[in-house]
């Protein structure tokens, strides 16, 4: 007698949704003005605008890059300014903050653009595990724009889900 070996989870319904199709595509670059701090404490405006016009901008090309300061200093708005006045140019996009913020901030974009409506009363698994860290705020954007739709939304594998929200039945 031969038996039949039936996959449950193709035939559950449920749709994955891998936040890493949202994940920034290029290389990802820190700016960092501590590079520019005098004794590493504080900015000199006429050293920084002489530094800015030495710098390699070309570095820059096509990259997605983070402006930021990692020294324990007071920046003044108008630094991190300039710097984006001269990456803006080469660079595919340009955010302050850190390498995360700035991943956290590219990937809440794209999914602001995300339409949710094709998944109107599915079964929806977001995929918890992958080849990069998705920010723990792409995770929330993806669970509020999904919530009015889907029918229900599951957390990790379809083979092994945590449940996040289900639709109450009407009637």
């Amino acid at each position: 007698m031969e038996s039949v070996i039936i996959n449950k989870v193709e035939e559950s319904g449920l749709i994955t949704l891998d936040l890493e199709e949202f994940y920034p595509k290029g290389e990802i670059v820190v700016f960092d003005l501590k590079e520019y701090l005098f004794m590493g404490l504080i900015l000199k405006e006429k050293d920084y605008r002489e530094s800015l016009k030495t710098t390699d901008w070309a570095q820059y090309q096509n990259k997605f890059v983070a402006i930021t300061c990692s020294a324990d200093a007071v920046i003044p708005m108008w630094a991190y300014m300039l710097a984006a006045t001269n990456l803006q140019p080469v660079a595919k996009e340009v955010v302050f903050g850190n390498k995360e913020q700035l991943i956290s901030t590219l990937m809440t974009r794209k999914l602001t653009k995300f339409e949710p409506s094709e998944y109107l009363d599915k079964r929806v698994v977001i995929k918890g595990c992958g080849e990069v860290s998705i920010p723990e705020s792409a995770y929330i954007e993806i669970t509020a724009k999904l919530r009015p739709f889907a029918k229900s939304i599951m957390f990790g594998e379809p083979c092994s889900t945590v449940p996040i929200y289900k639709k109450a039945k009407e009637g």
